[in-house]
C-alpha cells in the first residue's frame, strides 16, 4: 500500500434516474446524420423519393403516476425467514402473501399499512411444492408437488379446504374457473404425459371432470378470466389456447386462424421453453420468462411478439465492459455475481425466473443479475433498476403488489392531510438463489435509526450451518479483548458493542489501540451524509494509520455480521487483506460493503451524536469544514452492552 492510497469504503453506487435508460435500438448520431447528408449531395441525379419521416419516439402518457405506484427503494426493507429455501412467492388480491420451500412447506402472511404480518405456516407436501396457483379472486390458492397430490386452501380463513391425491407426477397447476360459477376447476399438468388434467376442487374428488390431450407434456399455465382461456405453454416451446366450457380452441376470442399468422412459435424456434407464463390485468398480454433468458411479450389475442429482452450473461458481460455507469459494477463484485450465475445455471432444484406485469400492463418486472428491473414496454426503456446494491442476493422470482389493505388500522392524519393516512403501499416480495428468505422492496428504504433492530427478520431458528458455525467458535479469554467501548468524540458519546468471538483479531487491534492512546485526538476526517463517518489516521488524510503488528492483517468476514443497519462499525481498507487502523461507522444500510470490509462491532448507544458528526459541513473531499475530534476511547470487558 502506498503512502498516499486512499482508504475506506467506496461511495455508495449512483441511482438510477426515474425517466430511465433507453435499452431500445440508439438513436442516429449527428456524425451519422451529417454523413447522410454528404451523400444526398454527392448525388446528380434527381431525387426518386422524399426520405422517410424519423419515427418518433413513443411516449407513455402520465408515466410517472404510474412509477409512484410502484416500489422504489434501492435496498430491500425487510426480510423473513423459511425453514429452507423459499422457491415460490404469490400475492392475493384479498390482501394476502404466500411463499413456499423447497421443504414442502407453505407460509400465509397478510399485508399491513406498512410491510406484512405472519399469519399462518402448513406442512403442504413430503417433497418439494413445483406448482402454487391463486385463483382470481384471491380466494383459494392450490399446491401441487411431486408426491402425487394437490392441496386447496381459502385463503381469506387460512384453511386447507381440500386435498387431492393425483395417479400421475405434476409439473404446474392453475385455477379456470368464472364468477359465480359452480364447480371449482383446477387444471393439473402431468409432468411425463401429454395431459392436463380438469378437476372439481370443491367435491374432492379424485377422479378429474376431463381432460386436455396435448401435444407435448405442459410446463406452465394461466387462465385468462376475460376471455376465459387457458394458455399453456409446453416443454417444446409451444403456446396453445383451450376455452373453458369446450376445452377446445375457443371462439370469437383470437384474431387468428392459423398458427402460422403468430409468434407463438417463437420459442420452438429458438430451442428454449418457459420459465413461467404470466397475463396482464386487463387479459390483453403475456409475458414468459425463458431458460435462454430471454423475456418475450405476446399479444394475447393476436399472438404476435410485442417486445423481447435478452437478459443473458454475454448481454451482462457486454454492458460491463460499455460505458454506462448504472449497469457497471466493481471487478470483484461481478466477478462473484458471474459465478453465483454459473452456479445458478448448473442447479435443477433452483426457482424458476419470472416475470410479472403492473397493474396497467405498461411495465414488466423481472430479476437479473444486476438486479430488479422495472421496464416500461410502451417506450421500450428501463424505467427502474432496484436492489443493485444487493450484492449478496441474487433474487430470482417477484410477485407485485398493488393495492391498499382493506382492513389496515387508519393511521392519525396529519392536520390538513385528511382522508389520505392510509395509502397505496406498493410492495415487491421476491426470493433469492439459496436463500431461506422472502425479501420484501417497497418505497421505503430500511429503517436507519434504530440501530439495535436490523432489517432482516430472525423469525425461524437457526439452520444446521449457522449452528455448526457458531459452534466452532471457541471462546476467547476477557482479559485480551474488549467486548464494548465508549468514543468519546467533541460532539457526545457514542457506545459500541464488539464482537470479539467473530473476529478475534480486528477486536484486538481496536482494543489495544484504544487502551494505548493510538486514537486519542485524531480527526473524524471523511464524512458522507447518508452513507458513513471514518476517523483512526493519525495523518488525518485517510493515508496513514497502521496495525498493533506494524502491518497489515487480514479480513475476519462472517455471514452473520453484515452491513444491514445504521450504526455498523467496520474496518477501512484499500483492498482485501489490507486492514490497518481506521475505522468507519455507516448511517445507513450498506448492503454493497459485506464481504469487503470486516464488522467487528455495533452502535449499541448515541446514534444521535453519529447522525449529530454526520450533518456537519464538508468540503469536496468530504472531510469536515470544523474539527470533529475522538478525545479518547475507553473499553469494557465485561458483557455489561450485550
Amino acid at each position: 500500500m502506498t503512502d498516499q492510497e486512499d482508504i475506506g469504503p467506496p461511495r455508495p453506487p449512483p441511482e438510477a434516474e426515474e425517466e430511465g435508460e433507453d435499452i431500445g435500438p440508439p438513436r442516429p448520431s449527428a456524425e451519422d446524420d451529417a454523413a447522410a447528408a454528404a451523400d444526398d449531395e454527392d448525388d446528380e441525379g434527381p431525387s426518386v423519393a422524399l426520405p422517410p419521416k424519423p419515427r418518433k419516439r413513443k411516449v407513455l402518457e402520465f408515466e410517472n403516476v404510474y412509477l409512484d405506484c410502484l416500489p422504489s427503494a434501492e435496498m430491500y426493507e425487510r426480510s423473513f425467514m423459511h425453514r429452507d429455501v423459499v422457491t415460490h412467492v404469490v400475492v392475493a388480491n384479498t390482501d394476502f402473501f404466500i411463499t413456499a420451500s423447497i421443504d414442502g412447506h407453505l407460509k400465509f402472511w397478510k399485508k399491513q399499512s406498512e410491510g406484512i404480518e405472519f399469519v399462518k405456516h402448513f406442512r403442504s407436501h413430503l417433497g418439494p411444492v413445483d406448482g402454487l396457483a391463486i385463483s382470481f379472486d384471491g380466494s383459494y390458492l392450490a399446491s401441487v408437488s411431486r408426491d402425487k397430490s394437490a392441496k386447496v386452501y381459502d385463503v381469506i380463513n387460512f384453511d386447507m379446504v381440500a386435498m387431492l391425491k393425483l395417479d400421475f407426477v405434476p409439473s404446474d397447476c392453475e385455477w379456470m374457473y368464472k364468477a359465480n360459477e359452480a364447480q371449482l376447476k383446477l387444471a393439473i399438468s402431468a409432468k411425463e404425459e401429454n395431459k392436463v388434467y380438469i378437476f372439481d376442487a370443491k367435491s374432492g374428488n379424485n377422479q378429474p371432470m376431463h381432460v386436455i390431450e396435448v401435444a407435448k407434456p405442459v410446463v406452465k399455465m394461466k387462465f385468462n378470466k376475460k376471455y376465459e382461456t387457458l394458455l399453456t405453454t409446453d416443454t417444446a416451446g409451444m403456446m396453445d389456447y383451450w376455452s373453458s366450457t369446450t376445452f377446445k380452441l375457443p371462439k370469437g376470442v383470437l384474431t387468428f386462424k392459423h398458427k402460422i399468422d403468430t409468434d407463438l412459435y417463437s420459442m420452438a424456434r429458438s430451442k428454449t421453453r418457459a420459465c413461467s407464463l404470466e397475463l396482464s390485468a386487463d387479459g390483453e398480454q403475456m409475458v414468459c420468462f425463458c431458460e435462454d433468458s430471454t423475456v418475450r411479450v405476446w399479444r394475447f389475442r393476436s399472438g404476435k411478439l410485442r417486445r423481447t429482452y435478452d437478459e443473458s450473461v454475454e448481454q451482462v458481460a457486454a454492458l460491463q465492459a460499455g460505458e454506462d455507469p448504472r449497469f457497471k459494477l466493481e471487478a470483484i463484485d461481478f466477478g462473484r455475481r458471474m459465478a453465483t450465475e454459473r452456479e445458478l445455471r448448473k442447479d435443477a432444484e433452483a426457482p424458476m425466473q419470472n416475470a410479472v406485469f403492473d397493474e396497467s400492463g405498461n411495465f414488466i418486472i423481472y430479476a437479473t443479475l444486476l438486479g430488479i428491473k422495472v421496464v416500461n414496454i410502451v417506450t421500450n426503456r428501463l424505467s427502474r433498476l432496484v436492489g443493485k446494491v444487493e450484492n449478496s442476493e441474487r433474487f430470482l422470482r417477484v410477485a407485485l403488489y398493488q393495492g391498499v389493505p382493506k382492513h389496515a388500522k387508519r393511521k392519525r392524519a396529519a392536520p390538513g392531510e385528511g382522508s389520505k393516512a392510509v395509502e397505496k403501499d406498493p410492495t415487491l416480495l421476491c426470493c433469492a438463489f439459496k436463500k431461506q428468505r422472502l425479501y420484501l422492496f417497497s418505497t421505503r428504504e430500511p429503517d436507519d435509526v434504530d440501530a439495535s433492530v436490523g432489517r432482516d427478520v430472525f423469525n425461524e431458528k437457526p439452520n444446521a450451518e449457522e449452528l455448526i458455525s457458531a459452534e466452532d467458535v471457541t471462546p476467547l479469554p476477557s482479559s485480551n479483548l474488549a467486548t464494548g467501548a465508549t468514543i468519546h468524540t467533541t460532539l457526545g458519546d457514542i457506545y459500541l458493542k464488539l464482537y470479539p468471538q467473530e473476529c478475534p483479531k480486528t477486536v484486538e487491534n481496536f482494543t489495544c489501540h484504544s487502551k494505548n492512546g493510538y486514537y486519542d485526538n485524531l480527526l473524524i476526517h471523511r464524512v458522507i451524509k447518508g452513507f458513513m463517518l471514518q476517523t483512526g489516521d493519525p495523518l488525518g488524510d485517510g493515508t496513514g494509520g497502521t496495525s498493533i503488528w506494524g502491518a497489515e492483517f487480514e479480513d475476519e468476514l462472517s455471514k452473520t455480521l453484515r452491513h444491514d443497519r445504521a450504526g455498523t462499525v467496520s474496518m477501512a481498507n484499500a483492498g482485501p487483506n489490507t486492514n490497518g487502523s481506521q475505522f468507519f461507522m455507516t448511517t445507513v444500510v450498506t448492503p454493497w460493503l459485506d464481504g469487503k470490509h470486516t464488522v467487528f462491532g455495533r452502535v449499541a448507544k448515541g446514534m444521535d451524536v453519529v447522525h449529530s458528526i454526520e450533518k456537519v459541513k464538508t468540503d469536496k473531499q468530504d472531510k469536515p469544514l470544523q474539527d470533529v475530534k475522538i478525545l479518547n476511547i475507553s473499553v469494557e470487558f465485561s458483557s455489561k452492552l450485550e
